[in-house]
């Protein structure tokens, strides 16, 4: 998987263009995602993709950086060995690319706010 491009509201992965938020894990682009509540990311929000067993978990927290990480969450991922990083969507993007191939990733992308 590579991510070609990021604007507000639009990110390209490997030709294909999604105009709304999305959940990543091997093998698969989760589009229509949304979570229990608009700015917070829970486990349940992210339950498929950690089912995967993760490494890591990337979270593009939109452009400004609105979509937090809910405190139970991160201790999840603690719990459980899968590395956290929680950047701006643009960010996050780099990261993906720069980790695809080299660990077993999840991400949860928030294109806008």
């Amino acid at each position: 998987m590579h991510i070609e491009r990021y604007d507000f509201g639009q990110i390209v992965i490997d030709g294909v263009t999604y105009r709304q938020d999305l959940l990543i894990w091997p093998g698969t682009i989760k589009k229509d995602w949304w979570r229990l509540e608009a700015h917070l990311l829970q486990v349940p929000d992210v339950a498929e993709a950690l089912a995967a067993r993760p490494q890591v978990l990337v979270v593009g927290m939109g452009q400004p950086g609105r979509l937090q990480v809910a405190a139970d969450l991160a201790q999840y991922l603690k719990e459980n060995d899968i590395d956290l990083v929680a950047v701006p969507t643009a960010e996050a993007c780099r990261i993906i690319n720069s980790l695809s191939g080299k660990k077993r990733l999840a991400a949860a992308l928030h294109l806008t706010c």
